[in-house]
């Protein structure tokens, strides 16, 4: 596939009523279907949202949904979120970050309470999972952990759970693919490990449209035996490898 002209992007914009109507929700405690408000989105977009691979959309769980961070600027990145949601059909659990930090901004030291406040709330108002941002952050540790514990909770109290996460979980250089942060890797092994197939997943824009491609599904399983960082490692790669092939070749990154 050839690199999109950066020229010309698709015409992103919500429903008038939603925005308004989250809002409310976030404040005073509303509940929301994730999947109703993505395919409200996706609705509005022009052109019309891409879809490849429409056979490989798991009709139900258990399963894992990794896709990759795609980013440039001025997009914003639920929109990935949103074009993957819209093509379920069930709500999803998505691992959302909980802050949105900005790095080289001059509000980001203001703008980081807020959007912590925000994240957190529309968190809830969906039913996800909130993690801290990447790359991590030492005082992060225990937030972090305790938010592994909650999906892998959901994971195992949930029939047939579908669960939904970026392993990246940060913006990259060009949108390009790379290795997901230390733990991402042992983190999608244990989600398998409780009978969670994995289905890869990748989002572009490419000539005016946004794109979304599903790959088969496959079983996440290792050689062993293998160190805890070895595991890790060769983890991230396997699902950065289904990614990458979903993905036109610029995007790749290192898993060419």
């Amino acid at each position: 596939m050839e690199s999109p002209s950066h020229s010309c992007f698709p015409s992103y914009s919500y429903p008038a009523y939603l925005l308004t109507e989250l809002a409310g929700d976030v404040l005073f405690g509303g509940h929301r279907s994730f999947r109703s408000d993505a395919t409200a989105c996706i609705a509005r977009l022009a052109p019309p949202l891409q879809v490849f691979g429409k056979e490989n959309i798991p009709s139900s769980g258990p399963c894992l949904l990794t896709f990759n961070h795609y980013s440039r600027p001025d997009f914003n990145a639920w929109w990935i979120g949103l074009a993957v949601a819209s093509q379920l059909p069930m709500d999803a659990h998505f691992v959302m970050t909980d802050e949105l930090t900005s790095p080289g901004k001059r509000y980001s030291p203001g703008g980081m309470p807020f959007s912590r406040w925000l994240l957190k709330g529309v968190a809830r108002v969906y039913g996800f999972t909130s993690m801290p941002p990447m790359p991590p952050r030492e005082k992060d540790v225990e937030a972090r952990a305790r938010s592994v514990r909650e999906v892998l909770s959901f994971a195992e109290r949930t029939n047939n759970p579908v669960i939904c996460l970026a392993p990246e979980g940060a913006d990259m250089p060009g949108g390009r693919l790379t290795y997901p942060p230390s733990g991402a890797g042992r983190f999608m092994v244990r989600l398998a490990g409780k009978g969670l197939k994995v289905i890869p997943v990748g989002v572009w824009e490419q000539d005016g449209c946004l794109c979304v491609s599903f790959g088969p599904a496959y079983e996440l399983t290792l050689p062993g035996p293998l160190s805890s960082d070895e595991k890790d490692r060769t983890a991230a790669k396997v699902v950065m490898d289904n990614i990458a092939r979903l993905l036109p070749s610029h995007l790749r990154g290192e898993f060419q």
